[in-house]
């Protein structure tokens, strides 16, 4: 999309389709609210001020005001180490920083099997992907696939669901699915002693070579998944495997604060605007508040809340029972009657093997993973990456900027302008990068945009450069040639331009 498109639908064209949507789509008018937080409303001024301060970048010969600080106030100076998303927000009093290094000790704790003579870290499994949420989310970074036979494929697993089940009163087009009756809802690679693995992750890749116009070959990795040395016995004959790669952690408090409206002011389902872009909102049942919620975290925004996508972490990956996800045992199926039968770890004075406020203060660390500072996000090379990636119409999806909610009880996230680079919305893909496994209102072949804040320091946090939800990519170059879809225009346009811009559309990322 040229900039004179994009400066015709402005975030306040797109507000007034987003609001048309609303009216039109049963289902979404009623998720406006934001029941997780506690909010104060907006003067006319502010929403003035918002509007203008969130609208796109019309000039590329220096960096915006802000732009520095793409977490806002709670932004922290870049670290030059991997510890860089591991710092708390830069806004944090000093009082509430004690909270967050106990989540901090919560997030790193090994759990161990019960009975346990520490009975403060007992319960694990019997089931589980990983022994702690540091093991998966190292440094806070984002995982990867197993390199090689060898390697520990435990920042990676595969979600598996069958077709079916019941769809939640008041969400249209929910596209119903139910657990695997052996397997349930994901795949778990480790088990206690005396219990079976339920399988062993492979990956065979083959090579898809790229040309640019230029003549620069490019070789892509398109990955074929086998769910091995299965456990219990064969897959449902229609079971649906998807692979998942854990994400990084940082901004999630800031994403979690972004009124609801903001986001499906977004939405442009019967893409009204022209621009070959229809944002979709996810929408799921909340264990948290029972009712529907916008979905916001997981690949294909299936989470609506920190706590809840956190709290389903613990569950599903470490089979530690917590207030919203109560079995002792994790996800351990009716027919895996040993696993459910096993010592546990909730018959304590915990309640659960993980109790409320020990949850709440995993939340409190997650939701105040700081965003770095950007680098040399004025130097030229990167803004002409910037006018490029704006040129390019990629922030149809990767919209650079949000205002959130103010916030009567969390400071570090209230009223900050932030820059994710993300919609939050789903997107179709297309058969590329598409898992064919639905999730809420998600197709097999849409994603929730990635927020992009951060990529640029992946390799120094996490100690390799592998995108996408599958980590596929080697690099951010090859990420943008797997978009397809909705996003296959771009893909082609970076296919089509001079090297010169694509080595400055990658540099402008990696500022980020």
């Amino acid at each position: 999309m040229p900039c004179s498109t994009q400066q015709k639908w402005t975030k306040a064209s797109k507000s007034l389709i987003g609001v048309a949507v609303l009216a039109a789509t049963p289902g979404l008018a009623d998720i406006q609210s934001d029941p997780h937080l506690n909010t104060l409303p907006r003067t006319e001024e502010e929403v003035r001020r918002i509007q203008a301060v969130t609208a796109p970048a019309l000039n590329f010969t220096a960096a915006e005001r802000f732009e520095a600080r793409p977490g806002g106030a709670a932004s922290v100076s870049a670290r030059a180490d991997a510890d860089a998303f591991s710092q708390p927000s830069g806004n944090m009093e000093f009082e509430r920083e004690l909270d967050f290094q106990l989540g901090n000790g919560l997030f790193k704790k090994l759990w161990v099997s019960s009975p346990s003579s520490t009975l403060a870290s007992d319960g694990l499994g019997p089931l589980y992907n990983a022994r702690s949420c540091q093991r998966c989310h190292v440094k806070d970074g984002r995982g990867h696939p197993p390199n090689g036979p060898d390697d520990k494929a435990v920042s990676m697993f595969l979600r598996i669901s069958i077709p079916g089940g019941v769809v939640p009163d008041g969400i249209s087009d929910y596209l119903a699915t139910q657990p695997d009756p052996t397997y349930g809802q994901q795949l778990q690679d480790f088990s206690l002693p005396g219990h079976r693995a339920e399988y062993k992750l492979q990956v065979r890749y083959s090579e898809v070579p790229v040309e640019f116009s230029d003549g620069e070959v490019v070789t892509l990795r398109k990955p074929d998944y086998t769910a091995a040395n299965l456990g219990y016995g064969p897959l449902h004959p229609d079971a649906m495997l998807s692979p998942r790669v854990a994400p990084q952690m940082i901004g999630l408090g800031l994403l979690e604060a972004i009124p609801a409206s903001d986001i499906l002011a977004g939405v442009d389902e019967a893409d009204a605007d022209g621009d070959s872009i229809s944002g979709r909102a996810n929408v799921v049942w909340s264990a948290e508040f029972d009712q529907p919620m916008l979905g916001r975290f997981g690949l294909k925004a299936g989470s609506p809340t920190v706590n809840e996508q956190s709290s389903a972490a613990f569950s599903g990956d470490i089979g530690i029972s917590t207030p919203l996800f109560p079995n002792p045992w994790g996800e351990c199926t009716k027919a895996q009657a040993a696993c459910r039968a096993a010592p546990h770890g909730d018959n304590d004075v915990r309640g659960h093997e993980i109790d409320l406020d020990a949850m709440n203060l995993v939340t409190f660390y997650s939701r105040n993973l700081a965003v770095p500072e950007r680098r040399d996000e004025g130097d030229p090379k990167v803004l002409r990456g910037k006018q490029v990636f704006y040129d390019t119409g990629c922030i149809a999806c990767h919209m650079p900027k949000f205002v959130t909610h103010r916030l009567t009880d969390q400071p570090e996230q209230s009223f900050q302008l932030i820059w994710p680079y993300s919609d939050l919305l789903l997107h179709d893909m297309g058969p590329g990068l598409a898992d064919n496994r639905p999730e809420a209102r998600a197709t097999g072949s849409e994603w929730r945009t990635a927020p992009l804040w951060g990529i640029g320091l992946t390799e120094q946090v996490s100690g390799h450069t592998q995108f996408l939800h599958d980590g596929r990519a080697r690099s951010l170059l090859e990420a943008i040639l797997w978009h397809g879809g909705e996003a296959q225009a771009q893909r082609d346009a970076v296919v089509a331009m001079p090297k010169p811009d694509r080595d400055a559309l990658v540099r402008f990322l990696e500022s980020l």
